[in-house]
């Protein structure tokens, strides 16, 4: 293997590297990407089907025309022979000879084309099918990638030990934290309260 080959080759596998890699990190994204190139590879082929449909008017039209000039010339040639024309006569017979070969020739390229026409709109009609596919199997993924989320959402959410839950776990906290201090005001204003009722007593009595 040459340089230059063993250079090629290096640069393929790190672009290869490279794809795995942002595969792994986003495959709903590299999907995409694979299916605009599966759709620009099938409109190129739509484009073709073009190309060859008219190419094979084209071949229509001169095979046509082909026959219908053999035809011409030899009912001009008759019609020399009959005025006794030779000379006439031997030309148009050479130009309908020459029309009839080339209306052969044109049958037999017409033949292909139309072959050709008939084998890309089947192929065309492949892609588009197995392109839908693809479409539907995307959406299938995409799918399960978001309900794959969503359950790690959830799951964050109703984990004890999660960031999500930190939040909640501080109100809780400062909501018990609040019972205990009123509970422990509200002792502290009975046993106060009691208190200086006893001693109000206490001092009524002495009198």
């Amino acid at each position: 293997m040459g340089l230059f080959s063993r250079i090629k080759a290096t640069v393929e596998a790190d672009f290869h590297e490279l794809l795995d890699k942002k595969e792994q990190k986003n495959p709903i994204a590299m999907l995409n990407q694979y299916l605009r190139q599966c759709e620009q590879e099938t409109e190129k082929v739509r484009k073709l089907i073009e190309r060859q449909s008219l190419l094979q008017a084209e071949f229509t039209r001169e095979y046509k025309e082909a026959q219908d000039l053999a035809e011409k010339r030899k009912r001009q040639a008759e019609i020399a022979k009959q005025a006794g024309e030779a000379e006439l006569m031997e030309f148009a017979m050479q130009e309908s000879l020459q029309y009839e070969q080339r209306a052969l020739h044109l049958q037999g390229a017409l033949q292909q084309a139309t072959q050709q026409l008939t084998e890309l709109e089947r192929k065309y009609e492949e892609m588009k099918h197995k392109l839908k596919d693809m479409h539907i199997k995307r959406m299938e993924l995409m799918g399960r990638e978001n309900i794959a989320r969503a359950n790690h959402r959830i799951n964050q959410v109703l984990s004890a030990n999660d960031r999500y839950t930190q939040p909640i776990a501080k109100f809780e906290e400062m909501e018990l934290y609040l019972e205990r201090i009123e509970q422990q005001v509200n002792t502290d204003y009975h046993r106060h309260t009691i208190d200086a009722r006893i001693a109000q007593l206490e001092k009524e009595n002495k009198q």
